[in-house]
Order: structure tokens, then C-alpha cells, then sequence
């Protein structure tokens, strides 16, 4: 996966990549659509626009909504149904999608819809493109969703000129913004509010973007917790090629692989051989468990990538000629979602237990063998003793978000939906997870940072982690006293959220960490 350098547009059409979904709504990439979006788009689109005309019985394009798809809608009122659903479903509460996330959840719109199943105008997708490429996103809060519907009535307001949305990052009116980027409004028809609040578009997003953290956490976990085994003067025995080899799992494989390329050309390491027969699990143990993570991570990314580039609304608009019909079933589901994003928690939460434990061996003196909380004068001065307690309050909040939320069942529409996925709420605490993982590591990280301060002459670490602690030392010092260490813990932690850490350990070593 990349990190940093990601291309600069993306044309929607063919596959959608979890790298091309982060170019657009992190870093601004210009979206465009080929020529089979457009066509895929028109031609269900002719098909809704034929079936309204007959009177056809279509849910929630003919029909009501949810418990009331039993009520019949006329062609002329068809229009007034689409409005008044992205009205009274903007219901969700609290604080609102940041921008990257309301971006996300708007590609992930695109995506679904423009698989040509849904039946909506392409003017409508032409515009939610428009809001990306000129800077207008919606305002939507994000509380209160059970997968669908509410957060992204909010957003669909907007398209009408309706409700709030940022331009260039000011919140301000949607007419105002709207009128600032030089798009017009466009009246919803047929079918569309439907297809604009359906599908698991939200949840997907939310969990693409916490995933591709959590994917880049895991990866600088293996840096990391390479710097303390050589800080710790770990046993290289345990990562070697040959105990790999009797387990075969591969991400174990590739994590002591990463290991042993980090650590090459210690001088510290190579002298702590046979210093002690093992070492404790948290460093013994890094490919077994790094490794677990980083596969159900990995699974995850199969299965977010699949539901990335599906329709995932309902009713689906077939358009097989000789087999064209509205199908209502119910692809929003967000089990996959949600099951894959709920077992991330997991595997986020497990890395962090393990950095907080590598963290507290370097600065306890008794197993480390450096000074106390790794400062001289311990005493008067408390070195790093507490972002550990910092370490031990972020990884009880990840426990405690590690509940499932994919296993709650609490029935809408009066028993219409009496079994409803959930998957949006354990997308959603995954992108608090990512962060949390990301400050964890930090404050591991800042640690083996300053045991280079306790270096007994000629212990030479690994070029990889010099090049890291040069980068470092431009921004924290080593400490002879007490400091504000939050600057340093925020500077360490955007090393690694942004991607640089990665990228100049694969620079160093001209070769991709696995």
C-alpha cells in the first residue's frame, strides 16, 4: 500500500482501490468518470424513467417507504416522494463528518450508484463530482445511523440547495456555498432520494478510511517495535527465518522479515547476543502477534475493496435486455462491513497491548538496565514515567470500544426491518481506534527515542533507525530534564499518521515492508 505520494485523479468506472478512495478524500485528488460510468448510469436510468411513465409498482419509486411500501404512489407525486425523503430522514444528530470523512462517504455514493443498478440521472452524480472537485461538502452529522439513510439525507440536502456545507473549509449555508463554487442546485426525481440515502455507502467509507490507518499503523508498529528490541537488546533467535519456517503463516513471515531488515548493521544488537537466553513475549512475540493483526487486517481490506466497487442499493434496476425489472431485496446490509471493522478493533487494540508493554520494559530500570523512566536525576524529575499512563488510558478506551457493535439488534420501521447490520457504529469507533493505535505507538517510539541518550560507546543501531531518529531529534531533544512532552508525543504520532515513518524506512531500504 502507498502511504504518501498518491495519485492526483482518479477516474471512477473501473475498480476502486482503498489507496484511490484516500487520494480523493484525503488529499483532494480530481475525480472524473469514464465513458462506461456514464453510459452504465443513462441506461438504468431510461429504464426508471419507462417504468414510472407505466405506473409500475417499484419500491419507493411508486411506492412508499420502509412499512409503507404497500402505499401507492402516483407518476405525478413521484418527484415530491424523493424530496420529502431526504427531508424527514435527515435525523441524525450530534457532530458532524469531518470533511476527509464527508468526502469519503460522497465517493463511496458515486461508486455504488454509478455501478449502473440504481436508476439515477447522471446530472445528480454530475454534481456530487462537482462538490469534490470544487471543494463544497456537505455538513452531516454523523450519530444516530444504523448503516444508512440519516447521514446522508443530511448530505443529499445540499444537492437542492438545502441544509449546510463547507466551501474551502468555511461552514456556511448550502445556497451560499453552493453559489461560491459556481454549481446550481438540482431538484431530485424519481428514485433518487431513495438511491442517495440507501446502500452501506457511509459505513464503507468510515471503514475504508479507519482500515487504511489501522493497515499503516500495523506496519509502523513492526518499526517501532524493531527500535525496542534493539533498545532492549532483544535475541534475534527469535525472529530468524528458521522458527518462521515451522509456522508458516505468512504476515508472521513478513513482520520478522521486516524486523530483521530494520535491524541490519546494529552494532547494539549484534553485541546483545547470547546476553540472556529470551527475551519478554512483548518482544519475543512481535511476529506472532503483529503478524495475527496484520492478516485480519488484511482480510479486511479484501472484503472493504469488494463492497467499494458493488451496489449496494434497493431496489436494484436490472438491465439485461429481455430481463430488465426492479428487484427489491436488500444488498444496504452492512454485515460485512460491520463483522471486518469489529474484528480490526481487535487487532488495533492487541498491537497497542503489546507497544504499551515494550514501552514500560524500557522505562522500568529493572529490566531495561537504563535510569529510571529513562532520565537522569530520576526524582526530581519523572522522565517518562507518564506517558504510560497516557498508553494505559487511550488502550482502556480501545477494550472497551473493542464490543461489537455488529452483534446488536435493535428493530426499525415498526418490525419492516426487525433484523437491522449495525455495521455503522463499528466502522465508526474504527477511526477513533486508528488514532488511539497511532498515539500508542508514538509514545513507544519516543522512548527507544530517548534511550539513545544512555548509549555506552561504540554501540552503533541500525542505519534504518538512525535515519528515524535523526528525523526525530529535529523536533524532541534527549532529555537531561523534565520537558512538555505533549509537542513531541503530536509531532512523533503525525510521523506516523501521515505516512512518513514508513516511507523513509522503505526509502532506507529500497524495498516495501509487508
Amino acid at each position: 500500500m502507498k502511504y504518501v505520494g498518491l495519485k492526483n485523479k482518479v477516474v471512477l468506472g473501473t475498480k476502486l482501490s482503498l489507496e484511490d478512495l484516500i487520494a480523493i478524500a484525503r488529499f483532494g485528488a480530481f475525480v472524473d468518470f469514464n465513458k462506461d460510468f456514464k453510459e452504465r448510469v443513462i441506461r438504468s436510468r431510461e429504464l426508471v424513467d419507462e417504468w414510472t411513465a407505466e405506473g409500475k409498482i417499484m419500491y419507493g419509486i411508486t411506492t412508499g417507504f420502509g412499512k409503507l411500501c404497500s402505499r401507492v404512489i402516483n407518476e405525478g407525486q413521484a418527484n415530491e416522494l424523493q424530496h420529502n425523503i431526504i427531508t424527514c430522514h435527515s435525523t441524525s444528530v450530534g457532530e458532524p463528518y469531518t470533511i476527509e470523512q464527508a468526502r469519503a462517504v460522497m465517493v463511496m455514493i458515486l461508486q455504488n450508484l454509478g455501478q449502473g443498478y440504481a436508476g439515477v440521472r447522471l446530472e445528480v452524480l454530475e454534481k456530487y463530482k462537482e462538490f469534490l472537485n470544487k471543494g463544497v461538502t456537505p455538513w452531516a452529522p454523523r450519530e444516530g445511523s444504523v448503516g444508512y439513510l440519516a447521514p446522508e439525507a443530511h448530505m443529499a440536502r445540499v444537492l437542492e440547495g438545502n441544509g449546510k456545507a463547507y466551501f474551502d473549509g468555511k461552514l456556511m449555508d448550502a445556497s451560499e456555498a453552493l453559489k461560491a463554487a459556481g454549481i446550481e442546485p438540482i431538484a431530485l426525481a424519481s428514485k433518487e432520494g431513495l438511491a442517495l440515502v440507501s446502500g452501506t455507502t457511509s459505513a464503507t467509507a468510515l471503514g475504508a478510511l479507519a482500515l487504511y490507518d489501522m493497515i499503516k499503523g500495523a506496519v509502523s508498529a513492526d518499526i517501532v517495535a524493531a527500535l525496542s528490541f534493539e533498545a532492549s537488546k532483544g535475541q534475534l533467535d527469535a525472529i530468524c527465518e528458521e522458527v518462521m519456517s515451522v509456522r508458516p503463516h505468512p504476515d508472521q513471515a513478513n513482520t520478522a522479515k521486516n524486523l530483521r531488515m530494520i535491524l541490519a548493521g546494529s552494532k547494539a544488537v549484534e553485541e546483545a547476543q547470547g546476553d540472556h537466553l529470551q527475551d519478554a513475549l512483548s518482544f519475543r512475540c512481535i511476529p506472532q502477534l503483529h503478524g495475527a493483526a496484520k492478516k485480519t487486517l488484511y482480510d479486511a481490506l479484501k472484503t472493504l475493496e469488494t463492497e467499494m466497487n458493488s451496489c449496494c442499493d434497493n431496489p436494484i434496476i436490472w438491465p439485461e435486455k429481455g430481463a430488465e425489472r426492479a428487484i427489491s431485496a436488500c444488498n444496504p446490509d452492512s454485515s460485512y462491513i460491520g463483522i471486518e471493522m469489529d474484528s480490526c478493533a481487535i487487532a488495533a487494540t492487541d498491537l497497542a497491548k503489546m507497544s504499551e508493554r515494550r514501552n514500560n520494559h524500557m522505562i522500568d530500570e529493572n529490566l531495561s538496565g537504563y535510569p529510571s523512566f529513562l532520565i537522569k536525576d530520576a526524582g526530581l524529575n519523572s522522565g517518562l514515567m507518564i506517558p504510560q499512563y497516557t498508553q494505559a488510558g487511550l488502550i482502556n478506551d480501545m477494550r472497551i470500544m473493542c464490543w461489537p457493535g455488529s452483534v446488536d439488534n435493535t428493530p426499525t420501521c415498526v418490525n419492516q426491518e426487525d433484523y437491522v447490520a449495525m455495521g455503522y457504529n463499528s466502522a465508526k469507533k474504527c477511526i477513533g481506534m486508528a488514532e488511539k493505535l497511532e498515539y500508542v505507538l508514538a509514545i513507544e517510539l519516543l522512548s527507544s527515542y530517548e534511550t539513545r541518550g544512555f548509549i555506552q560507546g561504540g554501540k552503533k543501531r541500525s542505519p534504518v533507525s538512525e535515519k528515524i531518529y535523526k528525523l526525530i531529534a529535529k523536533k524532541v531533544p534527549l532529555m537531561e530534564k523534565d520537558e512538555f512532552l505533549y509537542d513531541y508525543i503530536e509531532y512523533i504520532r503525525d510521523l506516523i499518521h501521515s505516512g512518513r515513518l514508513v516511507d523513509i524506512v522503505q526509502k532506507q531500504l529500497n524495498e516495501e515492508l509487508l
